[in-house]
């Protein structure tokens, strides 16, 4: 039935769930007031190994299915006092991976328990259709007289694993002594990656940096995109050079992007390049023309050397 008009219906569905407990019978995890907990016997297992029972010990839920599915459980609200008690219903942000509290929905935002009674209350989870395959958390929040509990809700979507990142934006900037190279880490796949980083800058000079492969502290989640910095605290002076950010991670994802970086301006930069030059240039034009000063000194005038030749006529 369409979950538009789950208002009457569902609540219907959840009174006809009620079991009356007797008096003093026990109630499983029950606690002073009233407790909540994954129903008995509804959800899904876990594949592979590590496997949990979906039995009355659930401690938590468990859901996968592919995009587009609608997933379905139910939540226990048990009351083991003499009185009755009203619980709120909601979905709510979990630890431990991507969220998806948006995609949780209870049957009723409220719902009333009576004495010595437990509800079972329906709740879905709606995958979206554009759903990246992946692990993702979500909770249960219920809330009630004493406080409330919250009930972890784990999933898994469907659907084949791709490792795939880009490293993106990657700009170098001076900061006084230093340089901050600033770059965007994007996951491009569709499982969850722990990238690492490698660094190296080249110049005329020789290689100005070599930082290997460490992780980064950090998990990319599918279509996640992350702005870091890198400090250099020792740039070159002079000497212009290429910066080139590698970044891997498991499963064969690997990336590579590259950026310039001159301590000064293009322009300056020129400006120094045809100084120097003139510079060199000025100077081999002065030792040419002090070696031209030399020689001509050492050799005598043409009037002696003229001199010299009639003199030694017999």
């Amino acid at each position: 039935m369409p979950f538009r008009t789950r208002g009457v219906s569902v609540a219907l569905a959840t009174v006809a769930t009620l079991a009356c407990w007797p008096p003093g019978a026990a109630v499983a995890d029950a606690r002073p007031g009233w407790a909540a907990a994954p129903a008995p016997g509804a959800g899904s297992r876990p594949t592979g190994a590590g496997s949990r029972p979906t039995g009355a010990d659930r401690p938590f839920f468990y859901l996968e299915g592919a995009p587009g599915t609608v997933l379905t459980d139910r939540l226990a609200v048990t009351n083991p006092a003499g009185h009755p008690v009203t619980v709120r219903l909601r979905g709510a942000p979990a630890e431990g991976g991507t969220d998806a509290s948006a995609w949780l929905a209870p049957a009723v935002a409220r719902v009333r328990v009576p004495a010595r009674t437990r509800a079972a209350v329906p709740f879905t989870v709606t995958v979206p259709r554009d759903a990246a395959p992946g692990e993702r958390a979500a909770a249960l929040r219920a809330d009630g007289p004493g406080g409330g509990r919250t009930i972890p809700v784990h999933l898994r979507v469907t659907g084949p694993a791709l490792a795939a990142l880009t490293v993106e934006d990657v700009a170098v900037a001076r900061r006084g002594g230093a340089a901050e190279i600033r770059y965007t880490l994007v996951n491009r796949g569709t499982t969850v990656l722990r990238p690492r980083l490698a660094v190296r800058a080249d110049g005329l000079l020789g290689t100005a940096l070599r930082r290997p492969a460490r992780a980064l502290p950090l998990a990319l989640a599918p279509g996640q995109r992350v702005r870091r910095t890198e400090t250099w605290s020792d740039p070159p002076v002079l000497d212009a050079v290429d910066v080139t950010l590698t970044v891997t991670a498991a499963g064969g994802a690997h990336a590579a992007a590259r950026a310039g970086y001159a301590p000064l301006s293009r322009g300056a930069l020129g400006a120094g390049a045809l100084a120097v030059a003139a510079g060199a240039g000025g100077a081999l034009w002065r030792r040419r023309r002090r070696a031209g000063r030399t020689a001509s000194q050492e050799q005598p005038a043409p009037a002696a050397r003229e001199l010299i030749r009639v003199g030694d006529r017999p």
